[in-house]
């Protein structure tokens, strides 16, 4: 008995240490970085282009977070901000993580995936939480808090920039 526990342990840390090439894919390129302004005039809720979903990003607190939609970074939220994108019909895998200096280990990232129908409005969260370590929720959000959060946050207005070295 022992020594089946010991070889299931070896093997769920050798599956813990390579991340799967689903998870990853989600996510863009790694040296992409985003300089974020926060629009604090903006409070409004868009509707859905003909034939598209939207999908809002809200963070309530943090440093910059990026976030990918299938394999592609679509902006990021810094501090308590939101930003919306626009999607085609069908399944969709989410990346999110903190923007962190080059060197420093330890990246928080989460992932999520959903079925987005045309005509639909989706809200997601991410939530940095810092304690011992840094850890990264990412999930969706009840559309009642997600419309009162977008009342009360800045858009972010993120720009791709140069990493700092």
């Amino acid at each position: 008995m022992k020594s089946a526990l010991i070889v299931l342990l070896l093997a769920a840390s050798a599956f813990a240490q390579k991340p799967s090439g689903v998870s990853t894919s989600a996510c863009g390129p790694k040296g992409a970085a985003f300089d974020v302004k926060l629009d604090k005039t903006q409070h409004t809720l868009a509707r859905p282009e003909p034939g598209r979903a939207l999908v809002y990003f809200i963070q309530e607190r943090g440093a910059v977070s990026r976030i990918a939609l299938d394999g592609a970074w679509v902006g990021a939220n810094k501090n308590s901000s939101y930003f919306a994108v626009s999607v085609e019909p069908g399944e969709h895998h989410v990346c999110a993580d903190v923007q962190t200096p080059r060197g420093i280990p330890g990246v928080p990232v989460g992932f999520l995936h959903f079925t987005a129908e045309s005509g639909r409005v989706y809200y997601f969260d991410a939530r940095v939480v810092y304690a011992a370590e840094s850890y990264l929720f990412l999930g969706a959000v009840d559309s009642d808090e997600a419309k009162y959060l977008i009342d009360s946050l800045p858009l972010s207005v993120p720009a791709p920039s140069t990493p700092k070295q």
